[in-house]
Formats: structure tokens, sequence, C-alpha cells
């Protein structure tokens, strides 16, 4: 006699591995058309005793499958509704399940809305060993058999387990906990296909499912990416900065000979550092101008002319210093007490 293990051994081993699925198939395969409402899927389902059923175009291609799952959803609560879904077709004017009935109620609602593509399908000469691992590799039930692009039969999981039992003795086939045990051989193909793809990888952790692939994970390393180069960017944007503030106080040192108007010039760095565009380098009362500020608030071309005391000494020191640089300074009245010009600003210039 045979014992369990012999059994299982056929899960694993050469048989039913060598068998093809034109041998495996189910050849009397039962399709629906893309246009048929989920309301008559439902219905074909349960007249023929089948949990799926190929949705096929115009010329006999498998385009997607629509089964159980496709139809009553997959959440948890709708896994717990599935037999009195099945029990309130059966006696027709039972409740259904709410969400089934709102969606049956949806006209519109039709094979190519619900069901799952795309579809994974062999050829006849497939072997079980290669579907085997399509089904676990794709996690689905079932494939589609085609020959010249149409479908001619359908290999499920049902089908590999049937031929995996037939090669069971008789003897073996009539003991008790047989079907379980042909399911657990089945099962143990299965991951022994994922073995042999990827012997080196180690187990996922049973804290968290590592194996699922998820956009979420591909969004934050992009993410990551794009924060790396932001910093990166920035630490070589402080680094150039501090080497321009660097070679501008070398300059400014080295250029500009008077202690007081070094400092005011330092100041104006500052001010660029600040994000300002301009800085006020002297202020002073109008009466210091030979014409009251009359030139400077027109302005006049001419307005250097009018300046007087440090007013005049501040623009022949930009004129000397920083003009021949591309700085610019520009004279502005502040304030117009009674009307008349009053305090006057002298502004270095380095803004576009």
């Amino acid at each position: 006699m045979i014992d369990q293990a012999t059994i299982k051994s056929a899960a694993v081993g050469q048989p039913p591995g060598s068998m093809k699925a034109g041998e495996l198939m189910t050849r009397d395969v039962i399709s629906v058309r893309p246009e048929m409402p989920i309301s008559q899927i439902a219905r074909l389902l349960l007249n023929n005793g089948i949990s799926a059923v190929p949705v096929v175009d115009e010329s006999g291609a498998p385009i997607g499958i629509v089964s159980e799952g496709d139809l009553i959803g997959r959440e948890e609560a709708d896994r717990e509704a599935r037999r009195d879904w099945w029990l309130a077709l059966l006696a027709e004017g039972e409740a259904l399940n709410t969400d089934f009935v709102a969606s049956l109620r949806e006209k519109d609602r039709v094979a190519r809305e619900v069901m799952s593509v795309p579809v994974v399908a062999v050829d006849e000469n497939t072997e079980a060993g290669e579907i085997a691992r399509l089904l676990h590799s794709y996690h689905i039930k079932r494939v589609p058999v085609v020959r010249g692009g149409k479908i001619v039969g359908i290999v499920s999981r049902a089908d590999l387990l049937r031929a995996l039992a037939e090669q069971a003795p008789p003897a073996e086939r009539g003991k008790e906990g047989f079907l379980a045990d042909a399911f657990a051989g089945l099962d143990e193909r299965f991951a022994h296909f994922r073995r042999r793809e990827s012997p080196k990888q180690p187990p996922p952790k049973v804290q968290q499912d590592e194996t699922r692939l998820e956009a979420a994970d591909f969004r934050a390393l992009a993410e990551d990416f794009e924060r790396k180069q932001v910093h990166e960017r920035e630490d070589a944007r402080r680094a150039a900065a501090e080497q321009r503030r660097r070679k501008v106080a070398q300059l400014i040192d080295e250029h500009i000979a008077d202690e007081g108007w070094r400092v005011l010039v330092h100041q104006a760095r500052d001010a660029a550092e600040r994000g300002e565009k301009e800085f006020l380098l002297l202020r002073f009362p109008s009466q210091l101008c030979a014409d009251g500020g009359r030139a400077i608030n027109v302005p006049d071309p001419d307005w250097p002319a009018t300046l007087r005391g440090d007013a005049a000494e501040m623009y022949l020191r930009w004129e000397r210093d920083l003009k021949p640089h591309g700085f610019h300074l520009v004279a502005r009245v502040l304030d117009f007490p009674g009307g008349l010009p009053g305090d006057i600003g002298l502004f270095l210039v380095w803004g576009a």
C-alpha cells in the first residue's frame, strides 16, 4: 500500500508535471460576451455549477474573466454574504446582499466593467508544472487554453488536483482525508515552484507582507530621491554663497581704503544676502544740495553736480570704487514736508 507521503510526492515530482494543458483542460468552456449583464452572468454561474467564466471577443479570443469575486466583491463582509447570495438566487424572491442588489439595478453594469484583466492564457502544449507556476505567481485559480488566439479549453486548480488524484492508487483514493492530502500536495507543488524560482531569497517576515508591491512604495522612493536632490542643491547653494561672501569681503577690504566707506560697503553686502536689491548709503537734508534738491526731485540727469559735503564725497567714492564694477548710485527725495523736498537718500543699487 502506498502511504500519504507517496501521494504528496506526486505533487513535486514529474507527474502530473509531464501532462500538458491539452490533456488536463475542460473542453466544454462556457464563455460570455463583454456586453452581457452581470445578473445573467450570475445566473449562468449558478445554473452550471461553476465559479467563473471567460469573457471573449467576436473572434473568440479571451479578453477577461468574471468570477464570483468580481460579482460580489472581495471585502470580508462580501465574502461572508456569498452563501446568502447564492441561496437568494436559488430561492428567487429572497433578500439579496444589499451591495449586490444595488449593482444589479445598474442596467449598464456588464461583463466588461467587472471582469479581471489582463488574461493569463496558455496553449495546449504548456506543461502542468508551468500552469501550476502561473496559478501561484499570479494568484489565480484558472487559465484559458488558446489555439490560434481562440479559447479551446480551460485548466483550473481543480483540473490539476483531479490529475493528481487519478495518479494515486485506487486504495488511496478511498481513504479518509485523501482529498485534503491531495490539496496539501498541490499546495506543496506551488511552494516548490516558488522556492525554485528564488532559492536565495529569505523567507518573508511574519509581521509584514514584504511580497506585496505597492505604488505607494514607488512614490516614497521618488519622494526620497527628490528630497535628497533638494538637500544636495541646498548644500551646494550654501557652499557657493559662503564662497562668494568670502570673496566679496576680501575684495572690499583690498579695494576700499577708507574704513568708514568700507563698513558701508560691507553693510550693502549684508543687505544683498538678505535678498535686497539696494542699500541706503547716506541720508541728508535737501538744503545740502545747491538747488535744495529740485534737480533730484525732477529728476535732472545733472543732479550729481548739485551735491555738497558728505553727499558729494559719497558720489565720488562710488564713481571711483564701485561704478566700474556695475554698481549704480540713485538719489531720491525721501519726504516732502510742506510740499517741498525734505531729506534725500543716496542708494547703492545692484538689482536689475
